[in-house]
């Protein structure tokens, strides 16, 4: 089964940890734009985390009928 969501997903969180590196790199670990990244990276991971969740017990649910 194809999850666009979690391709776009995958996508974004990528690319917010390129920006996260390069801005700690360019300035520092405790500047204001890092933490920023920092925070947003973790609330699209937490998202992201709970997609695969809800994914994973559909398939359980699913195999589950199909065994009876």
């Amino acid at each position: 089964m194809v999850y666009p969501e979690k391709d776009k997903l995958e996508y974004r969180i990528k690319k917010l940890r390129n920006e996260m590196i390069q801005s700690a790199a360019a300035t520092s670990f405790k500047s204001h734009r890092t933490i920023y990244y920092s925070q947003k990276l973790d609330k699209l991971i937490m998202i992201y985390q709970k997609l695969n969740y809800k994914k994973d017990t559909r398939e359980i649910v699913f195999n589950r009928n199909e065994i009876v």
